[in-house]
């Protein structure tokens, strides 16, 4: 062909069939980003219109930049089958690109199918256009353009693949330079089929024809503005969707997170109660179904309040963590949960025996057995687990588990250190306890409670000396109830402080009516649980009760075990140092069944020892060796400066031995059992009135 074309039609020409490489992997990209099958039908059906429109336009453009003869008629049928075959190959294009691993048949094999319908568009859009002079269709002409199209075809399928993963990642300009690279690939291909097609036929009337380059121009103008609308709309949709997408998935992420923070201990990772019981009702339903044996087991660490007491709670939570990782070696995560504190509830489910439960029990408590390093520092804690059964313990998962927890405190009332089996009487103890912590809710404000007092006189002379406050409870239901049953459950409870704090007050308020009646003054000991003596402020509120009532100090005394004492020994110290900054006075209760040492008796600086009533009632056995202890203790008290009481005494001969010994004070059954407030009133008051305290 001689001659010069049309430059404007060329260029653009070129920017179309860059635009059409663009918009084939921005196609490609979207496609293989979407999840959702209407997302990737939108985006095949969007990228397919418009590489097809993009392929026609590019043929109709650069045939009319390099037109050799005028435009005769213009046919609209195959003008039609052109665009049709346009779309076709725009479709298969994105079609063939989009798979994980472009392979080499799928790209050769589409690429040669393509580029036979490349080759048609080409041929239906000269023959639409009715060249005067015709078109040669030689059968070598038509292998040279079906060979030419498929190496275009190929090179873009290796394009589009290339951006095919995230294509938001790509560089825009890498896109835009590869692009036009294409571009110019496209229309070189399009003048070197133009060529085959006309051969040297000389161009004839071109700058005589400017309505074929506007008629080139209109339809560039079009193609571009599509395409470009196209981009710009993919570009703008694709920003929105991730933004979607990244809302949604903090959204989804922080549903997750809050789930996971509502249905897990947050210290431990365990599941916490209420997942534990969305697990139970599950594992209750394979079990109906036959699926195995059931059993749950309800652990509670031993010795853990005074870890975390003593060494504070970031021991203890440390301690809980390892505690937990050892358990989750035996058990299934699924299985455990942290009921809160120091307790855990496994559920054993799919087991072939019942036997299967009590040799995972004594697994546990074998492998509890070894200490556990927590910040460089040898830590034990024991287990004591109760084991309940389904269905013999229980129908239902809140039966199961309450069952567990009561075989659990029979396990640690037995010694510790061991597990328990439910059994029916359980229950009744359970039911019981539970109406005990029930009624101590409202024991002080309905008028249940009430004081006893135990009379203490001098060894020698008998005189009366003071009196030890002890608490006694009368539930509405169930008559007299011992304290050593209320007070342990009065402690586990959180009870205890308030308890504690009315018989303060109720002891001072005995004595201010005593000493307003004119009745000589005595000294009242109150006894303090291991709880109650860590309470915040528990001294302060004791002066402020004191004082209160218009009483000195002094004729208030508080009594300790000798093993809370020791249990904390330095801060044990610290407490009663305040106390004595006040004006109280201590004794050492149940003197002789701890492990005091006399550095720490020396520190404690008490008024009192208390000798325990075990040593007192071997005195009757007549052996030597109780004499010999009792005698010690005695020598020892006075030697620190401290008075000592026997407790517990019951029989004269006691009493005999005792003041030989040199005793300071006694008390027991055999000078008076605890009595009300009137009660002794009547028959120690008038006596005192020549006794002054010791």
């Amino acid at each position: 062909m001689v001659g010069s074309y049309r430059l404007s039609l060329e260029l653009l020409s070129l920017l179309i069939g860059s635009l059409i490489a663009y918009q084939a992997v921005d196609a490609t990209g979207r496609i293989a980003a979407s999840r959702a099958a209407a997302h990737r039908v939108i985006w095949y059906g969007v990228g397919a219109w418009m590489l097809g429109l993009g392929l026609w336009s590019v043929h109709f453009v650069g045939m009319l930049a390099r037109l050799p003869q005028a435009v005769g008629t213009f046919d609209p049928v195959l003008s039609t089958a052109s665009g049709l075959a346009a779309l076709a190959v725009g479709l298969g294009l994105l079609w063939v690109a989009d798979c994980q691993v472009l392979g080499r048949l799928r790209w050769l094999g589409g690429s040669l199918a393509l580029g036979v319908g490349v080759a048609f568009i080409h041929m239906f859009s000269e023959g639409a256009l009715h060249i005067a002079g015709g078109t040669s269709y030689h059968p070598r002409v038509w292998l040279y353009w079906v060979l030419l199209c498929t190496f275009g075809v190929a090179a873009g399928l290796r394009l589009m693949h290339a951006f095919r993963p995230r294509p938001m990642r790509a560089k825009y300009a890498r896109r835009a330079f590869l692009s036009v690279l294409m571009g110019l690939l496209i229309v070189a291909l399009l003048d070197f089929t133009t060529r085959l097609s006309y051969g040297d036929r000389p161009v004839s009337a071109l700058a005589a024809s400017p309505a074929a380059v506007w008629l080139g121009g209109v339809v560039s103008m079009v193609a571009i503005l599509a395409m470009g609308s196209a981009l710009a709309l993919s570009e703008i949709v694709a920003r929105l969707y991730v933004r979607a997408q990244r809302l949604s998935g903090s959204l989804d992420h922080l549903n997750s997170r809050l789930h996971h923070l509502a249905t897990h201990d947050p210290l431990t990772g365990l599941p916490n109660r209420h997942l534990l019981a969305e697990r139970m009702e599950r594992a209750l339903a394979r079990t109906r179904a036959g699926h195995g044996h059931l059993a749950v087991l309800y652990i509670d660490l031993d010795g853990f309040k005074t870890i975390n007491d003593t060494l504070g709670h970031g021991f203890g939570d440390d301690l809980l963590r390892a505690v937990a990782e050892r358990l989750a070696a035996v058990l299934h995560m699924n299985s455990l949960a942290r009921m809160g504190g120091d307790e855990f509830v496994a559920v054993l489910e799919h087991m072939r025996s019942p036997d299967s439960a009590l040799r995972i029990a004594q697994r546990l408590i074998g492998l509890m057995q070894d200490s556990f390093d927590v910040r460089g520092t040898a830590l034990r804690v024991t287990p004591s687990i109760g084991v309940a059964y389904y269905p013999r313990d229980g129908q239902s998962a809140e039966e199961l588990v309450a069952h567990a927890d009561a075989a659990m405190y029979e396990a640690k009332e037995g010694g510790r250190n061991g597990y328990r089996c439910y059994d029916p009487s359980m229950h009744d103890r359970a039911m019981r306890m539970l109406a005990i912590q029930r009624g101590l809710q409202t024991a002080v404000e309905d008028g249940s409670l009430s004081l006893h007092f135990q009379p203490k006189h001098r060894g020698d002379t008998g005189a009366l000396v003071g009196a030890e406050a002890l608490l006694r409870w009368r539930h509405p239901e169930l008559g007299a109830v011992s304290p050593l049953e209320f007070i342990g459950v009065a402690e586990r409870s959180g009870q205890i402080a308030r308890l504690g704090e009315w018989v303060i007050r109720e002891a001072c308020r005995q004595l201010r009516d005593w000493h307003d009646r004119g009745l000589a003054p005595v000294r009242i000991a109150i006894n303090l649980s291991p709880m109650q003596i860590q309470q915040p402020g528990l001294v302060q509120t004791a002066a402020g009760i004191v004082g209160a009532a218009g009483l000195q100090t002094s004729q208030i005394m508080f009594e300790v075990t000798e093993s809370m004492a020791m249990r904390d020994a330095e801060r044990t110290t610290a407490i009663l140092k305040d106390f004595r900054a006040h004006g109280f006075e201590f004794a050492i209760d149940d003197f002789g069944t701890g492990y005091s040492s006399l550095a720490y008796l020396q520190k404690f600086q008490v008024r009192q020892l208390k000798i325990d009533q075990f040593f007192v009632q071997a005195l009757d056995q007549g052996g030597h060796e109780p004499r010999a202890i009792i005698a010690a203790i005695i020598e020892l008290a006075h030697t620190l400066g401290m008075e000592v009481v026997a407790e517990g005494v019951e029989t004269q001969a006691q009493a005999t031995a005792l003041r030989a010994l040199g005793c300071d004070q006694v008390q027991g059954y055999l000078l008076a059992r605890p009595m009300p407030a009137a009660e002794f009133e009547r028959r120690c008051l008038p006596r005192a009135a020549v006794a002054a305290p010791g």
